[in-house]
């Protein structure tokens, strides 16, 4: 933003010293006023013809900022797939890996069931022979 300000500032200096120097030479000069007239026509040309090219050059710099910003966002962009894409594949990594403690948690369940069936068995075989 302080680029544009100093760019404004500067124009607006700018075309004030040219007014200020254009009625300096007028008071000053030791000529005619047609040549007078000329050379303020002249000076007010070349003003014009100084503020169209600034004017462009401010064009194309809002142009590359432009350019600029929009690249940045697709980098972020791009880094924000990517942040998604490592989690979402760290959330399934704990989703299987919480299925695999679940069946190994089933897993010894089931035997210490079958083991508990086992041994009341086994105890009610010793006590009823």
């Amino acid at each position: 933003m302080s680029e544009n300000d100093n760019g404004a500032t500067g124009l607006g200096w700018f075309l004030a010293g040219l007014g200020i120097g254009a009625l300096v030479g007028v008071l000053y000069a030791p000529k005619s006023g047609k040549e007078t007239r000329e050379d303020l026509r002249t000076s007010a040309l070349e003003a014009k013809d100084r503020a169209a090219v600034l004017a462009q050059q401010g064009r194309e710099r809002a142009a590359e900022m432009a350019e600029q910003g929009k690249q940045q966002f697709g980098e972020y962009v791009d880094r924000g797939k990517e942040f998604y894409d490592r989690g979402r594949t760290q959330w399934s990594q704990y989703v299987e890996k919480g299925k695999g403690l679940v069946q190994e948690q089933q897993g010894k369940v089931a035997a210490a069931i079958d083991a508990g069936k086992q041994a009341y068995t086994s105890s009610t075989q010793d006590t009823s022979s």
